[in-house]
C-alpha cells in the first residue's frame, strides 16, 4: 500500500486517486469566472469585488483550509482611492486568508491580489477613455488568483504533512497601492516572525517563450540558490535579485521577509479593457505553477530562510 501511495503522489494524484496537480482546464475555469464581464472588473468596494472574495473563500473552505481572517476567511479594512477624485473615495475591502496547519513552527505564505480596475473609475487605467469600460483584468490578476487556488488545492490535497504550514492569501485593493497586503502586515493574523518566505503571483498568464517567466526576489533569502538547483521546467524562466517592487511582495520585503515574485511581463493590454480571458496562455500557466511547486518542495527540505537585503 505504501508503494502505491508513493507512486500516486509522484504522478500528481492523492491517495484517493484525485488529480491534484494544476491543470490548464481548471485555470481557465477560474480565470473565465473572475474576468467575465459579469464581474465588471472587480473594482475595490464593488459588489463584484465581494463576489470574487466569496468565490475564493468558497474554494478555501472546499480545500479544508482553516479560516485565519478576523471574520472567518475575511479580514476587512478600508481602502482609499487617491489617484482620481471620486465621491466614494473610501471603499470597504477585505483580504481572504486560509491556513493549512501542518503543526509546523514556521509558515510559507502564498499570495495574489484579486482586485482590478472595475469600470475605469478608480484611476490607473491606460485606456484613452476608461470611464464606463469594464477592465476584466484576466492577466492582472485573475491569473494569479487562479494560481493561488491551484496551489492551495495541491498542497491541501497531497496527503503529505509538510515541514512548514501554508498561509494562502488573496489581497484586496492592491491596485490602490498594495493596501491589502500592507494592512495585513500591520495587523497580522499570524506572527510575522513565523513566516519563512512569501511567494507572490501577479500577471502570470501572458507567457512569452522568448522572455520566459521572471522570478524576482532571488537575492532576498540566503538559500534561494540551493532551492533553485535541479529544477525541471516546461517553461523558460530567469531570476532577478530585487524583491522590493512589482506587487504585494514589496510589502513583505519591507518587513524583512524573503520573497519570490512570479511575473510573465508587460503587454499592450496592461490596465486596459482588452485584458481578457481568451488571451491567457493556460498551458504555459500550468507549467509555471508546476515550476513553483518544485521550488516550494525544494524549500520544504531546507531550514527557515534568512532574509538578505538587496543593495
Amino acid at each position: 500500500m505504501k508503494k502505491v501511495l508513493i507512486l500516486l503522489l509522484l504522478a500528481g494524484f492523492s491517495s484517493y486517486g484525485r488529480d491534484i496537480t494544476p491543470t490548464a482546464k481548471r485555470l481557465s475555469r477560474h480565470i473565465r469566472f473572475l474576468a467575465s464581464d459579469k464581474m465588471k472588473g472587480r473594482g475595490t468596494g464593488s459588489p463584484e469585488n465581494e463576489k470574487a472574495a466569496a468565490y475564493i473563500a468558497r474554494h478555501f473552505k472546499k480545500y479544508g483550509l482553516k479560516p485565519l481572517g478576523t471574520d472567518g476567511y475575511y479580514q476587512a479594512f478600508t481602502a482609499k482611492v487617491r489617484r482620481v477624485v471620486v465621491p466614494d473615495s473610501l471603499r470597504p475591502a477585505r483580504n481572504v486568508i486560509g491556513f493549512l496547519d501542518n503543526g509546523a513552527e514556521n509558515t510559507i505564505v502564498i499570495g495574489a491580489h484579486y482586485d482590478h480596475l472595475g469600470t475605469g473609475n478608480q484611476g490607473s487605467s491606460l485606456a484613452e477613455n476608461p470611464q464606463g469600460q469594464i477592465h476584466n483584468g484576466a492577466d492582472d490578476n485573475a491569473s494569479g488568483v487562479a494560481g493561488l487556488l491551484e496551489l492551495a488545492r495541491y498542497f491541501s490535497g497531497n496527503d503529505v504533512k509538510e515541514s512548514y504550514n501554508f498561509l494562502f492569501m488573496a489581497f484586496g485593493a492592491e491596485e490602490l497601492g498594495l493596501i491589502g497586503s500592507r494592512y495585513f502586515l500591520l495587523n497580522p493574523t499570524l506572527p510575522l516572525a513565523k513566516m519563512n518566505f512569501m511567494i507572490c503571483m501577479d500577471m502570470i498568464g501572458r507567457y512569452n517563450p522568448e522572455r520566459g517567466v521572471g522570478i524576482g526576489g532571488y537575492g532576498t533569502g540566503d538559500r534561494w540558490p540551493e532551492i533553485f538547483q535541479n529544477l525541471n521546467a516546461s517553461v523558460k524562466y530567469f531570476t532577478d535579485r530585487p524583491g522590493n517592487g512589482g506587487s504585494d511582495n514589496a510589502a513583505f520585503y519591507a518587513k524583512r521577509i524573503p520573497v519570490l515574485f512570479f511575473h510573465t511581463g508587460g503587454h499592450p493590454d496592461y490596465h486596459k479593457p482588452t485584458d481578457d480571458a481568451d488571451k491567457i496562455d493556460y498551458q504555459a500557466e500550468e507549467g509555471i505553477l508546476k515550476l513553483e511547486i518544485q521550488v516550494i518542495e525544494n524549500a520544504l527540505k531546507q531550514p527557515k530562510l534568512v532574509f538578505t537585503p538587496v543593495q
